[in-house]
């Protein structure tokens, strides 16, 4: 039946957790495009062949016509579905953005997108960037408004002696920390540092 295919895709999507990513299915999207093709193919045909008997589709409605219509419809909701597809991933890969501030992805994650996908996140991570440094300013920090400036962070990799904002501070693996936010921040999204929350 038309249309399943481009369904499961979908299904396949929405059942990952949000804000994740599963593999891109490039095996399941060929389908769905090859059977797109196909549905052009006989939508042409049929409306060739209609065009041929000289058929009025307003007052001869015949197997042609309904055989076309379902050709047609067939063929938008693929196409709906192929976007949907896309745009719901390219939405997750633009956070991911946010909150990776290098341009290079961990390869757990880097695995699940295809090649135009990785170019994309690369090309929206630099504009990103580049954005931010004509600013001056790092729009990725504190993405919901702190209720303190200060936050409890614990060193989860030996950092050394590093100038932060308002002091020299040295960053000793497993030590118990009280810092600035903004400062803690990088390192947090770098996976050398993890926010203490009680």
């Amino acid at each position: 039946m038309y249309g399943r295919k481009a369904s499961q895709l979908l299904k396949e999507f929405v059942s990952g957790e949000p804000g994740q990513l599963t593999g891109f299915n490039n095996d399941l999207f060929a389908q769905v495009i090859e059977e797109c093709d196909g549905n052009i193919l006989h939508l042409q045909a049929l409306l060739r062949k209609m065009q041929e008997e000289g058929s009025n589709n307003q007052t001869n409605k015949n197997a042609d016509h309904f055989g076309a219509l379902v050709h047609h419809l067939s063929l938008v909701r693929n196409k709906r579905c192929l976007m949907a597809y896309v745009y719901n991933r390219a939405e997750v890969i633009q956070n991911l953005g946010w909150t990776i501030k290098h341009a290079d992805l961990p390869a757990a994650v880097k695995e699940k997108l295809s090649i135009s996908e990785n170019e994309y996140f690369g090309k929206h991570s630099s504009n990103l960037q580049s954005y931010m440094l004509d600013l001056n300013l790092d729009l990725a920090i504190d993405m919901v408004p702190p209720k303190d400036p200060y936050i409890k962070v614990r060193v989860l990799e030996e950092i050394g002696e590093v100038l932060l904002s308002d002091q020299i501070a040295n960053l000793a693996m497993h030590s118990i920390l009280f810092l600035k936010r903004v400062d803690a921040e990088s390192f947090i999204s770098q996976g050398k540092m993890e926010e203490l929350t009680s």
